[in-house]
């Protein structure tokens, strides 16, 4: 691998992700001493999965949900090299790590509707599986928070590279060897 650096993660991708990770934070601990805070907050995350989810289509490079939606052969040969103990380099998401993300960003999406529904539909308000919804949702998104920072670690211990500095910096070292490419 050469020292090169390049630009990986645009300003956005890199906004949105350190506000969502604040809005998830803070949402935890506003819970229970700060309804409003929470529910504005909330609108707040799923305002931007909006904005990403356009800039999806719209960005260039690993930002594109063509650069990195964890098709079936994408995950099978990720989940190949991870087996056999290869190395397994790519610029943006690994496959697992789009498939992670893609779940959180449901989740948050989840937890919007559902504490919409909550708080501004009389028909659902004091629904017991909403408010099961919700929690469930947010606990769900912790353990994939949690997942996905010991992932982050475990690859930058592994491929010699600090993959977290690069969503901080939106550079990363260019990769001269490839992951084998799927078959379709």
């Amino acid at each position: 691998m050469n020292d090169n650096k390049i630009i990986l993660w645009d300003p956005l991708v890199r906004l949105f992700h350190w506000s969502i990770a604040g809005v998830f934070v803070a949402n935890y601990w506003i819970n229970e001493t700060g309804e409003d805070w929470h529910e504005w907050l909330g609108y707040f995350a799923v305002c931007w999965l909006l904005v990403r989810f356009v800039w999806g289509f719209l960005a260039k490079g690993a930002a594109r949900w063509s650069d990195f939606f964890p098709t079936y052969s994408r995950l099978k040969l990720h989940l190949h090299a991870l087996i056999k103990r290869e190395d397994y380099h790519r610029l943006g998401h690994s496959p697992l790590g789009a498939l992670v993300m893609i779940l959180m960003m449901l989740l948050i999406l989840v937890l919007g509707i559902s504490g919409f529904m909550m708080e501004e539909i009389d028909y659902f308000w004091g629904e017991d599986w909403v408010q099961d919804l919700h929690g469930w949702c947010a606990h769900a998104l912790l353990c994939l928070v949690f997942i996905h920072l010991g992932a982050a670690l475990f690859e930058s211990y592994r491929l010699k590279e600090n993959l977290p500095l690069s969503m901080i910096t939106g550079k990363r070292k260019s990769i001269t060897t490839k992951s084998p490419k799927p078959n379709s």
